[in-house]
């Protein structure tokens, strides 16, 4: 029973909420690069999307979405088969909705020419947009499906290094892009493949990015209420001398975002002048209060 009402209390309901809708926005953002700027120009990058392109020129009496639905349909069900249900997660809604979200982009604005009339700038878009999308969905701990579910059954029953297998399917699908559409296209494809990669790593960086925040004081008390009052977080109490003075010192240890650094820098300036703190970037904190171990 209280197992039933924690997961219904409006503390899990909002976590809930925000993590379902973080993940329809990055499938939003993925389906819109692909139907506006990839599909148009032909640039088939790899994974579901781009197999879809193709396939959809070959057989033009079906659409990019339709045939999303159907390599993704064969997707979940061999994943049902080789992994089960559980395995599978958020998974399965991913691959569907991200379906959904291209054929509804096709129903209400179909294109079949380039967006812009220059091909560079919407190679731009069609990177941006997907790797933004990915990036936020990876963040919150889910995928975006289709692709995603052949690695899955490649770590479970192979010793084969999942990251080059998926590669190697994506080099295939951009050389018969080059083969269809021509060398061009192949090229802009190869330049997409590549920078894809980039951006969903510097994107995923760029959202996870905090602040490691490290104040040497001889006063910590003020400084302690501001970090747990004012801005909700907590922080680790050391205690140190300084080896010129050798008076007695603490250092604090926090991490914040980029705003809370900035209101902690203020603070000091003004109620702490002689304190000194170093501030890092980092992308990978772990632990409570920020992503979980798991």
């Amino acid at each position: 029973m209280n197992s039933l009402k924690e997961a219904f209390s409006r503390k899990n309901m909002l976590k809930n909420l925000n993590f379902f809708g973080e993940l329809n926005l990055g499938l939003i953002l993925t389906a819109v690069g692909i139907v506006y700027f990839k599909n148009p120009n032909h640039f088939a990058f790899g994974g579901t999307s781009g197999l879809s392109i193709l396939l959809a020129d070959l057989f033009p009496r079906i659409n990019v979405g339709g045939f999303m639905w159907i390599i993704n349909l064969i997707l979940v069900v061999l994943g049902f088969v080789f992994l089960g249900i559980k395995t599978m997660g958020w998974t399965i809604y991913s691959s569907f909705a991200l379906s959904f979200f291209v054929s509804v982009c096709e129903w209400l604005y179909p294109v079949n020419v380039s967006m812009s009339g220059d091909a560079m700038l919407d190679l731009v878009f069609a990177v941006f947009l997907p790797a933004l999308g990915a990036a936020i969905v990876f963040d919150i701990g889910a995928s975006t499906g289709g692709t995603d579910i052949v690695a899955l059954i490649l770590a479970k029953y192979t010793s084969m290094e999942i990251g080059k297998a998926l590669m190697v399917s994506d080099i295939l699908i951009v050389l018969a892009a080059a083969w269809r559409f021509g060398m061009g296209t192949g090229l802009y494809c190869i330049l997409g493949l590549i920078g894809k990669s980039f951006v969903v790593d510097g994107a995923i960086e760029n959202i996870r990015l905090r602040k490691v925040c490290t104040i040497v004081t001889a006063n910590p008390q003020p400084i302690l209420d501001f970090i747990i009052k004012e801005m909700n977080r907590s922080a680790t109490v050391e205690k140190a001398y300084g080896a010129y003075t050798h008076h007695e010192l603490s250092v604090l240890v926090t991490v914040l975002t980029r705003r809370q650094a900035l209101q902690l820098r203020n603070f000091l300036r003004e109620n702490d002048p002689r304190s000194f703190i170093t501030i890092v970037n980092s992308s990978e904190i772990i632990g409570k209060g920020f992503r979980s171990f798991n």
